[in-house]
């Protein structure tokens, strides 16, 4: 098997190509391109009405890069609701080592001190990879989704791409493009100096504190 390295994770994330293995103890890795992709439009990403006001309520704080091994082990995990995940420890160790170098970036929600939900991606120009998220909390995840998304706009991303399309992502407004489309979203976006904000606070309580009062009525 070709050895992972970050040199080459990078050259097929450029390319339209992502890693994946079968199962967390399957040491075999994939390079997926699949013939649809998921994206979430970021000029018109759509945060539900109840994530909002939870937003505004502050019950969590949010942070970016401040414990990524943690979420990536937790995103790992297997859960009742997802038994099997395709995070083997090579790819863990490849995605630290892209953190570290500054490519892969986290997001993480934490209550009372606890780290309760999170996700992380890579970064290419004007694109985001989006790779996968964790929630220990209700509404955790989501959060740190709507977080993401604020920082990526104010830092001059173009595309977010989701890999898949699933029921939970529908909320947002995701869509389904086809692998030309992608790839043609993919390369204007590479030709983009995009950079994700890490500075301190909430971004997301910015964005949907600019939803008008009558939608939340």
């Amino acid at each position: 098997m070709q050895l992972l390295t970050p040199e080459l994770v990078l050259s097929a994330y450029s390319i339209g190509l992502f890693p994946m293995a079968n199962d967390r103890d399957d040491p075999t890795i994939h390079w997926i391109d699949p013939l649809h992709r998921g994206v979430l439009p970021l000029d018109r990403f759509h945060v539900p009405r109840s994530l909002r006001k939870t937003i505004r309520r502050g019950r969590f704080e949010l942070s970016v890069n401040r414990d990524f091994p943690a979420v990536i082990a937790a995103c790992a995990e297997a859960t009742p609701d997802r038994p099997r995940t395709w995070l083997n420890d090579d790819i863990i160790r490849l995605y630290v080592d892209l953190h570290r170098r500054g490519h892969a970036h986290s997001i993480e929600t934490w209550e009372a001190g606890r780290l309760v939900g999170g996700l992380y991606g890579l970064a290419l120009g004007g694109a985001f990879c989006g790779e996968s998220m964790f929630s220990r909390a209700t509404d955790a995840s989501k959060v740190a989704l709507v977080e993401l998304v604020a920082r990526l706009r104010i830092g001059g991303f173009v595309l977010l791409d989701t890999q898949f399309v699933n029921d939970h992502l529908a909320q947002f407004g995701i869509e389904e493009i086809t692998r030309s489309a992608y790839k043609a979203r993919l390369k204007k976006a590479l030709t983009i100096d995009a950079s994700l904000p890490v500075n301190p606070g909430s971004f997301a309580a910015v964005l949907v504190g600019r939803a008008s009062a009558a939608d939340d009525s």
